[in-house]
Protein backbone atom coordinates (compact mmCIF):
# COMPACT_ATOMS: atom_id res chain seq x y z
CA UNK A 1 0.00 0.00 0.00
CA UNK A 2 1.34 3.24 -0.70
CA UNK A 3 -0.23 5.44 1.92
CA UNK A 4 -2.70 4.72 4.45
CA UNK A 5 -5.54 7.74 4.92
CA UNK A 6 -7.00 7.82 8.67
CA UNK A 7 -9.73 9.71 8.73
CA UNK A 8 -10.27 12.99 11.51
CA UNK A 9 -11.08 10.39 14.55
CA UNK A 10 -13.70 11.27 17.40
CA UNK A 11 -13.47 9.93 20.93
CA UNK A 12 -11.32 6.45 21.23
CA UNK A 13 -13.01 4.41 23.73
CA UNK A 14 -12.08 0.94 24.65
CA UNK A 15 -9.42 -1.48 25.76
CA UNK A 16 -6.90 -3.37 24.40
CA UNK A 17 -4.04 -5.58 24.90
CA UNK A 18 -0.98 -4.60 22.45
CA UNK A 19 1.44 -7.36 21.24
CA UNK A 20 4.79 -8.51 23.14
CA UNK A 21 7.58 -7.08 24.46
CA UNK A 22 9.88 -6.54 21.76
CA UNK A 23 12.99 -6.31 23.76
CA UNK A 24 12.29 -9.32 25.83
CA UNK A 25 11.15 -11.65 23.58
CA UNK A 26 14.37 -11.12 21.32
CA UNK A 27 16.18 -11.62 24.80
CA UNK A 28 13.76 -14.68 25.86
CA UNK A 29 14.96 -16.62 22.48
CA UNK A 30 18.75 -15.92 23.09
CA UNK A 31 18.34 -17.42 26.55
CA UNK A 32 16.16 -20.32 25.56
CA UNK A 33 18.36 -21.20 22.67
CA UNK A 34 21.44 -20.87 24.86
CA UNK A 35 19.71 -23.25 27.71
CA UNK A 36 19.64 -26.93 27.91
CA UNK A 37 16.39 -28.67 27.27
CA UNK A 38 13.23 -27.15 26.14
CA UNK A 39 11.07 -23.66 27.28
CA UNK A 40 8.13 -22.14 26.25
CA UNK A 41 8.16 -18.57 25.10
CA UNK A 42 4.19 -17.41 26.11
CA UNK A 43 2.97 -14.40 24.21
CA UNK A 44 5.93 -13.28 22.26
CA UNK A 45 6.03 -10.34 20.16
CA UNK A 46 5.89 -12.36 16.37
CA UNK A 47 6.64 -9.06 14.00
CA UNK A 48 9.77 -8.14 11.75
CA UNK A 49 12.55 -8.14 14.15
CA UNK A 50 11.39 -10.64 16.32
CA UNK A 51 10.90 -13.41 13.01
CA UNK A 52 14.38 -12.11 12.13
CA UNK A 53 15.42 -13.22 15.96
CA UNK A 54 14.23 -16.71 15.32
CA UNK A 55 14.97 -17.35 12.20
CA UNK A 56 19.06 -16.70 13.01
CA UNK A 57 18.71 -18.61 15.95
CA UNK A 58 17.45 -21.56 14.03
CA UNK A 59 20.57 -21.17 11.48
CA UNK A 60 22.77 -21.45 14.76
CA UNK A 61 21.26 -24.97 15.71
CA UNK A 62 18.43 -23.83 17.92
CA UNK A 63 15.14 -25.78 17.14
CA UNK A 64 12.05 -23.30 17.57
CA UNK A 65 8.90 -24.15 16.65
CA UNK A 66 5.27 -21.80 16.82
CA UNK A 67 2.74 -23.44 19.00
CA UNK A 68 -0.33 -20.80 18.49
CA UNK A 69 0.69 -17.35 19.86
CA UNK A 70 3.35 -19.24 21.73
CA UNK A 71 7.19 -20.36 20.67
CA UNK A 72 8.63 -23.36 22.18
CA UNK A 73 12.15 -23.62 21.63
CA UNK A 74 14.95 -26.55 21.89
CA UNK A 75 17.94 -25.02 23.20
CA UNK A 76 21.34 -25.25 22.68
CA UNK A 77 22.90 -26.10 25.57
CA UNK A 78 25.44 -23.27 25.39
CA UNK A 79 26.93 -24.23 22.37
CA UNK A 80 25.75 -23.13 18.98
CA UNK A 81 26.61 -24.96 16.02
CA UNK A 82 28.10 -23.46 12.70
CA UNK A 83 25.17 -21.48 10.29
CA UNK A 84 25.95 -22.61 6.69
CA UNK A 85 25.08 -19.42 5.43
CA UNK A 86 25.49 -15.44 6.29
CA UNK A 87 22.95 -14.47 8.98
CA UNK A 88 20.62 -11.84 8.40
CA UNK A 89 19.26 -10.05 10.98
CA UNK A 90 16.77 -8.09 8.73
CA UNK A 91 16.15 -4.69 10.44
CA UNK A 92 16.54 -5.93 14.12
CA UNK A 93 19.49 -3.83 15.64
CA UNK A 94 19.07 -5.29 18.93
CA UNK A 95 19.43 -8.68 17.51
CA UNK A 96 22.95 -7.79 15.42
CA UNK A 97 24.39 -5.92 18.48
CA UNK A 98 23.31 -8.99 21.40
CA UNK A 99 23.76 -11.60 18.47
CA UNK A 100 28.23 -10.26 18.38
CA UNK A 101 28.57 -10.71 22.17
CA UNK A 102 26.29 -14.11 22.46
CA UNK A 103 28.64 -15.31 19.20
CA UNK A 104 32.01 -14.20 20.65
CA UNK A 105 32.68 -16.68 23.51
CA UNK A 106 31.79 -19.79 20.92
CA UNK A 107 34.73 -21.07 20.24
CA UNK A 108 35.79 -22.28 16.92
CA UNK A 109 32.14 -20.45 15.60
CA UNK A 110 32.61 -18.26 12.23
CA UNK A 111 29.46 -16.56 11.58
CA UNK A 112 28.98 -13.57 9.26
CA UNK A 113 26.11 -11.00 10.30
CA UNK A 114 24.41 -8.36 7.77
CA UNK A 115 20.94 -6.68 7.92
CA UNK A 116 18.98 -4.25 5.78
CA UNK A 117 20.11 -0.95 4.38
CA UNK A 118 19.54 0.48 7.24
CA UNK A 119 20.49 -1.61 9.43
CA UNK A 120 24.45 -1.95 7.97
CA UNK A 121 24.14 2.03 8.44
CA UNK A 122 23.64 1.75 11.85
CA UNK A 123 27.34 2.08 14.26
CA UNK A 124 28.77 -1.25 15.43
CA UNK A 125 31.85 0.20 16.90
CA UNK A 126 30.29 0.57 20.35
CA UNK A 127 29.68 -3.07 20.46
CA UNK A 128 32.68 -4.55 18.82
CA UNK A 129 35.08 -2.02 20.60
CA UNK A 130 34.71 -3.57 24.06
CA UNK A 131 34.48 -7.08 22.94
CA UNK A 132 37.56 -7.20 21.25
CA UNK A 133 38.97 -5.70 24.05
CA UNK A 134 37.60 -9.08 25.81
CA UNK A 135 39.48 -11.28 23.02
CA UNK A 136 36.24 -11.41 20.17
CA UNK A 137 37.60 -11.36 16.85
CA UNK A 138 34.94 -9.06 14.87
CA UNK A 139 35.98 -7.58 11.96
CA UNK A 140 33.80 -5.89 9.39
CA UNK A 141 33.33 -2.52 7.16
CA UNK A 142 34.97 0.73 8.28
CA UNK A 143 37.32 -1.76 10.41
CA UNK A 144 33.75 -3.01 12.16
CA UNK A 145 31.85 0.03 12.59
CA UNK A 146 29.27 -1.22 9.85
CA UNK A 147 27.96 -4.28 8.81
CA UNK A 148 28.40 -7.03 7.23
CA UNK A 149 30.61 -8.16 10.05
CA UNK A 150 32.24 -11.14 10.30
CA UNK A 151 32.64 -12.94 14.01
CA UNK A 152 34.94 -15.79 14.80
CA UNK A 153 34.66 -17.53 18.00
CA UNK A 154 37.32 -17.56 20.65
CA UNK A 155 38.48 -17.57 24.27
CA UNK A 156 37.32 -14.11 26.07
CA UNK A 157 38.58 -12.11 29.18
CA UNK A 158 36.25 -10.46 31.13
CA UNK A 159 36.97 -6.66 31.30
CA UNK A 160 35.56 -3.88 33.22
CA UNK A 161 33.90 -0.93 31.20
CA UNK A 162 32.36 1.80 31.31
CA UNK A 163 29.85 2.80 28.70
CA UNK A 164 30.84 6.03 27.14
CA UNK A 165 26.76 6.56 26.48
CA UNK A 166 23.68 4.94 27.76
CA UNK A 167 23.12 1.72 25.79
CA UNK A 168 21.20 -0.98 26.89
CA UNK A 169 22.10 -3.19 23.70
CA UNK A 170 26.08 -2.86 24.70
CA UNK A 171 25.65 -3.43 28.25
CA UNK A 172 23.80 -6.79 27.08
CA UNK A 173 26.28 -7.49 24.64
CA UNK A 174 28.74 -7.66 27.00
CA UNK A 175 26.77 -9.06 29.53
CA UNK A 176 26.05 -12.29 27.02
CA UNK A 177 30.03 -12.10 25.60
CA UNK A 178 30.43 -12.41 29.79
CA UNK A 179 28.87 -15.87 30.65
CA UNK A 180 31.89 -17.20 28.26
CA UNK A 181 34.48 -15.44 29.99
CA UNK A 182 37.54 -15.98 32.19
CA UNK A 183 37.00 -13.79 35.22
CA UNK A 184 34.35 -11.10 35.99
CA UNK A 185 32.93 -8.98 33.44
CA UNK A 186 31.85 -5.48 34.84
CA UNK A 187 29.28 -2.93 32.95
CA UNK A 188 29.47 0.62 34.79
CA UNK A 189 26.32 2.68 33.41
CA UNK A 190 26.85 6.72 33.38
CA UNK A 191 22.69 6.69 33.47
CA UNK A 192 20.41 3.80 33.90
CA UNK A 193 18.91 1.86 31.10
CA UNK A 194 16.13 -0.53 30.45
CA UNK A 195 17.44 -3.79 32.37
CA UNK A 196 15.24 -7.36 30.58
CA UNK A 197 18.43 -8.68 30.50
CA UNK A 198 19.38 -8.66 33.98
CA UNK A 199 15.98 -10.01 35.38
CA UNK A 200 16.21 -12.54 32.32
CA UNK A 201 19.21 -13.43 33.60
CA UNK A 202 18.01 -13.95 37.08
CA UNK A 203 14.66 -15.76 36.18
CA UNK A 204 16.76 -17.96 34.40
CA UNK A 205 19.68 -18.45 37.83
CA UNK A 206 22.36 -16.90 35.30
CA UNK A 207 25.31 -15.51 37.29
CA UNK A 208 24.66 -11.79 37.95
CA UNK A 209 25.64 -9.04 40.78
CA UNK A 210 24.26 -5.43 41.13
CA UNK A 211 25.86 -2.44 42.85
CA UNK A 212 24.25 0.60 41.76
CA UNK A 213 24.81 1.47 38.11
CA UNK A 214 27.33 -1.63 37.81
CA UNK A 215 26.52 -4.96 36.93
CA UNK A 216 28.76 -8.12 36.93
CA UNK A 217 28.54 -11.39 35.59
CA UNK A 218 31.01 -14.37 35.03
CA UNK A 219 31.38 -17.93 32.76
CA UNK A 220 28.61 -19.48 33.76
CA UNK A 221 27.49 -23.95 33.59
CA UNK A 222 24.62 -25.08 31.38
CA UNK A 223 21.38 -23.94 32.84
CA UNK A 224 17.89 -25.51 32.13
CA UNK A 225 15.36 -23.81 30.04
CA UNK A 226 12.07 -22.46 32.09
CA UNK A 227 9.10 -20.85 30.73
CA UNK A 228 8.51 -17.26 30.20
CA UNK A 229 5.80 -14.98 29.89
CA UNK A 230 5.97 -11.97 27.49
CA UNK A 231 4.43 -8.58 29.11
CA UNK A 232 2.94 -6.37 26.21
CA UNK A 233 5.32 -4.15 25.33
CA UNK A 234 5.00 -0.19 26.84
CA UNK A 235 6.38 0.93 23.94
CA UNK A 236 3.61 -0.24 22.09
CA UNK A 237 1.19 0.90 24.39
CA UNK A 238 2.17 4.27 24.33
CA UNK A 239 0.96 5.52 20.95
CA UNK A 240 -2.47 4.65 22.41
CA UNK A 241 -2.21 6.58 25.30
CA UNK A 242 -0.95 9.80 23.31
CA UNK A 243 -3.51 9.24 20.91
CA UNK A 244 -6.36 9.28 23.71
CA UNK A 245 -4.74 12.26 25.52
CA UNK A 246 -4.76 14.44 22.09
CA UNK A 247 -8.43 13.21 20.66
CA UNK A 248 -11.25 14.74 22.82
CA UNK A 249 -13.39 12.96 24.48
CA UNK A 250 -11.18 10.04 24.91
CA UNK A 251 -10.56 7.08 27.32
CA UNK A 252 -8.24 4.24 26.60
CA UNK A 253 -7.19 1.20 29.14
CA UNK A 254 -4.20 -1.09 27.90
CA UNK A 255 -4.24 -3.74 29.58
CA UNK A 256 -1.36 -6.59 30.99
CA UNK A 257 1.40 -4.25 29.38
CA UNK A 258 5.14 -4.05 30.93
CA UNK A 259 5.49 -1.16 33.44
CA UNK A 260 9.46 -1.81 33.93
CA UNK A 261 10.59 1.64 35.27
CA UNK A 262 13.55 1.44 33.43
CA UNK A 263 11.00 1.93 30.49
CA UNK A 264 8.32 4.53 31.58
CA UNK A 265 9.88 7.76 31.40
CA UNK A 266 7.08 8.64 29.30
CA UNK A 267 4.97 8.23 31.74
CA UNK A 268 6.31 10.95 34.11
CA UNK A 269 7.09 13.58 31.35
CA UNK A 270 3.21 12.95 30.06
CA UNK A 271 2.33 13.31 33.37
CA UNK A 272 4.61 16.72 33.69
CA UNK A 273 2.72 18.12 30.63
CA UNK A 274 -0.88 17.68 32.47
CA UNK A 275 -1.40 14.35 31.44
CA UNK A 276 -4.64 12.76 33.03
CA UNK A 277 -3.05 9.42 33.20
CA UNK A 278 -3.24 6.66 35.60
CA UNK A 279 -1.78 2.80 36.11
CA UNK A 280 -1.09 -0.16 38.39
CA UNK A 281 0.79 -3.08 38.59
CA UNK A 282 -0.68 -5.82 39.16
CA UNK A 283 1.77 -8.91 38.78
CA UNK A 284 4.90 -9.37 37.22
CA UNK A 285 5.89 -12.57 35.13
CA UNK A 286 9.93 -13.42 35.13
CA UNK A 287 10.34 -10.27 37.01
CA UNK A 288 8.79 -7.55 35.23
CA UNK A 289 6.19 -5.78 36.54
CA UNK A 290 3.33 -5.95 34.93
CA UNK A 291 -0.36 -4.01 34.82
CA UNK A 292 -3.28 -1.79 33.26
CA UNK A 293 -2.78 2.03 31.92
CA UNK A 294 -5.84 4.30 31.36
CA UNK A 295 -5.24 7.70 29.70
CA UNK A 296 -8.18 10.51 29.20
CA UNK A 297 -8.27 13.43 26.78
CA UNK A 298 -5.98 15.91 28.51
CA UNK A 299 -5.27 19.78 27.71
CA UNK A 300 -1.06 19.22 27.37
CA UNK A 301 1.18 21.76 28.15
CA UNK A 302 4.74 22.02 26.72
CA UNK A 303 7.49 21.35 29.15
CA UNK A 304 11.49 21.05 28.98
CA UNK A 305 12.45 17.62 29.59
CA UNK A 306 14.72 16.38 32.00
CA UNK A 307 18.02 14.74 29.67
CA UNK A 308 17.91 11.71 32.46
CA UNK A 309 14.91 10.33 31.69
CA UNK A 310 15.81 9.98 27.79
CA UNK A 311 17.66 6.90 28.18
CA UNK A 312 14.01 5.88 29.97
CA UNK A 313 12.30 6.54 27.04
CA UNK A 314 14.41 6.48 23.92
CA UNK A 315 11.74 4.49 21.76
CA UNK A 316 9.24 6.86 22.84
CA UNK A 317 10.45 10.21 21.67
CA UNK A 318 8.46 9.78 18.30
CA UNK A 319 5.08 9.74 19.92
CA UNK A 320 6.25 12.23 22.77
CA UNK A 321 6.98 14.58 19.92
CA UNK A 322 3.12 14.23 18.62
CA UNK A 323 2.06 14.76 22.26
CA UNK A 324 4.22 18.11 22.03
CA UNK A 325 2.18 18.90 18.75
CA UNK A 326 -0.92 19.12 20.78
CA UNK A 327 0.51 20.60 23.91
CA UNK A 328 -0.12 24.60 24.81
CA UNK A 329 3.59 26.15 24.73
CA UNK A 330 6.86 24.83 23.93
CA UNK A 331 8.30 21.40 24.66
CA UNK A 332 12.06 21.45 24.46
CA UNK A 333 13.67 17.75 24.31
CA UNK A 334 17.20 17.19 25.17
CA UNK A 335 19.53 14.24 25.37
CA UNK A 336 18.60 12.94 21.43
CA UNK A 337 21.94 12.03 19.86
CA UNK A 338 21.51 8.09 19.80
CA UNK A 339 18.67 8.78 18.02
CA UNK A 340 20.13 9.63 14.98
CA UNK A 341 21.51 6.26 14.78
CA UNK A 342 17.86 4.89 15.11
CA UNK A 343 16.27 2.72 12.59
CA UNK A 344 16.47 6.38 10.79
CA UNK A 345 17.78 9.31 11.97
CA UNK A 346 14.68 10.34 13.96
CA UNK A 347 15.37 13.59 15.36
CA UNK A 348 15.35 14.78 11.67
CA UNK A 349 12.47 12.41 10.82
CA UNK A 350 10.33 13.64 13.68
CA UNK A 351 11.48 17.62 12.57
CA UNK A 352 10.23 16.82 9.15
CA UNK A 353 7.14 14.99 9.90
CA UNK A 354 5.68 17.94 12.22
CA UNK A 355 6.39 20.60 9.59
CA UNK A 356 4.26 18.56 6.97
CA UNK A 357 1.48 18.82 9.55
CA UNK A 358 2.32 22.79 10.22
CA UNK A 359 3.89 22.47 13.28
CA UNK A 360 6.72 24.81 14.06
CA UNK A 361 9.72 23.17 15.22
CA UNK A 362 13.56 23.72 15.78
CA UNK A 363 16.20 20.67 15.27
CA UNK A 364 19.90 20.61 16.79
CA UNK A 365 22.37 18.21 16.98
CA UNK A 366 20.88 16.32 19.92
CA UNK A 367 17.71 18.39 20.44
CA UNK A 368 14.49 19.23 19.58
CA UNK A 369 12.07 22.78 20.06
CA UNK A 370 8.53 21.93 19.40
CA UNK A 371 5.85 24.88 19.30
CA UNK A 372 2.80 23.01 19.57
CA UNK A 373 -0.97 24.16 19.43
CA UNK A 374 -2.76 21.66 17.35
CA UNK A 375 -1.51 20.26 13.64
CA UNK A 376 -3.63 20.57 10.24
CA UNK A 377 -4.19 17.60 8.03
CA UNK A 378 -0.88 16.32 6.00
CA UNK A 379 0.71 13.37 4.66
CA UNK A 380 3.70 12.11 6.68
CA UNK A 381 6.79 9.80 5.67
CA UNK A 382 7.77 7.13 8.13
CA UNK A 383 11.50 7.21 6.87
CA UNK A 384 12.36 3.33 6.85
CA UNK A 385 11.19 3.66 10.46
CA UNK A 386 8.47 1.79 12.66
CA UNK A 387 8.02 3.89 15.16
CA UNK A 388 7.79 7.44 12.95
CA UNK A 389 4.65 5.58 11.04
CA UNK A 390 3.21 4.79 14.66
CA UNK A 391 3.65 8.33 15.85
CA UNK A 392 2.74 10.83 13.18
CA UNK A 393 -0.44 8.34 12.46
CA UNK A 394 -1.15 9.60 16.10
CA UNK A 395 -0.42 13.33 15.59
CA UNK A 396 -2.24 13.33 12.96
CA UNK A 397 -5.37 11.27 14.20
CA UNK A 398 -7.88 14.02 15.54
CA UNK A 399 -7.41 16.04 12.06
CA UNK A 400 -6.85 12.87 9.46
CA UNK A 401 -3.62 12.42 8.23
CA UNK A 402 -1.92 10.63 5.30
CA UNK A 403 1.03 8.03 6.15
CA UNK A 404 2.79 6.74 3.51
CA UNK A 405 4.31 3.51 3.18
CA UNK A 406 2.60 2.23 6.39
CA UNK A 407 4.03 -1.69 6.35
CA UNK A 408 6.73 -0.48 7.98
CA UNK A 409 4.27 -0.29 11.27
CA UNK A 410 4.60 -4.36 11.12
CA UNK A 411 8.55 -4.08 12.05
CA UNK A 412 7.49 -3.63 15.91
CA UNK A 413 3.03 -4.21 15.25
CA UNK A 414 1.51 -5.95 13.19
CA UNK A 415 -2.21 -5.33 13.36
CA UNK A 416 -1.46 -1.22 14.74
CA UNK A 417 -3.50 0.35 12.16
CA UNK A 418 -6.43 -2.06 12.88
CA UNK A 419 -6.44 -1.71 16.52
CA UNK A 420 -6.33 2.27 16.21
CA UNK A 421 -8.90 2.24 13.90
CA UNK A 422 -10.94 -0.34 16.50
CA UNK A 423 -10.53 2.13 19.59
CA UNK A 424 -11.96 4.68 16.87
CA UNK A 425 -15.05 2.81 15.79
CA UNK A 426 -15.69 1.70 19.42
CA UNK A 427 -16.94 5.53 20.13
Amino acid sequence: MDAFRLAPCGPLRGRLRVPGDKSVTHRGLMLLALAEGEGRLFYPLKAGDTLSTARVLRALGAEILEEGPHFLVRGRGLRFQEPEDVLDCGNAGTLMRLLLGLLAGQEGLFAVLTGDASLRRRPMGRVVEPLRAMGARVDGREEGERAPLAVKGGPLKGIRYTLPVPSAQVKSALLLAGLFAEEVTEVEEPTPTRDHTERLFRHFGLPLEAEGRKVRTWRTEPFPAKDLVVPGDFSSAAFFLVAALVTPGSEVVVEGVGLNPTRTGLLTVLKAMGADLEWRVLEGEAGEPVGWVRARYSPLMGVSVDPGLIPLMVDEVPVLAAAAAWAEGETYIPGLSELRVKESDRVRAIAENLRALGVEVEEGPDWLRIRGGGVRPGRVRPFHDHRIAMAFAVAGLPVGVEVEEPHWAEISYPGFFQDLLGLCAAS
